[in-house]
């Protein structure tokens, strides 16, 4: 069974968020803001942090104003994606499963990207966005294949 998706992205400044989530309506979530290192990028510099790091939840539709109309470098990020409603504490793809979370985005070292979702025809769209925007080394995250132990970016 397919648990989401992996892949490489190039590490240059832009709005790869944006463009990794295109398949997803984004507005219809309350996303919970992990852990994190991202910045907006100011006159080709790095400027302020893209998510303030007093604010653990952002609206959809302010998320997706966020990373469609900023330019930005993202380090690392954590990113889960929640109906209206109450978050939870997500250590492990179980406790995923076990939780109303519909999508946890995971971003390593600048490059690596992991997609949990819920929705299998969702992680299709996912699948071929990534394939259209020209991303590296995409596969699915199956269970037969998952060697992660924490859903984390640290």
């Amino acid at each position: 069974m397919n648990r989401g998706i992996s892949f490489e992205s190039p590490n240059e400044y832009g709005t790869i968020l944006g463009e990794v989530l295109k398949p997803i309506d984004t507005t219809i979530f309350k996303w919970r803001i992990g852990n994190g290192e991202s910045y907006i990028v100011v006159d080709d510099e790095l400027d302020e942090a893209l998510f303030s790091e007093d604010k653990k939840a952002i609206e959809g539709t302010e998320l997706k104003k966020l990373l469609e109309n900023n330019k930005y470098y993202i380090v690392f990020a954590d990113l889960q994606a929640y109906p209206k409603g109450e978050f939870f504490e997500i250590e492990t793809y179980e406790n995923f499963i076990e939780s109303k979370c519909e999508l946890v985005l995971l971003v390593v070292d600048s490059c690596y990207f992991t997609i949990y979702c819920r929705n299998k025809e969702t992680i299709e769209l996912l699948y071929k966005n990534a394939t259209d925007c020209g991303f590296e080394d995409i596969k699915y995250i199956t269970d037969e294949n998952d060697t992660r132990t924490r859903l984390s970016a640290w």
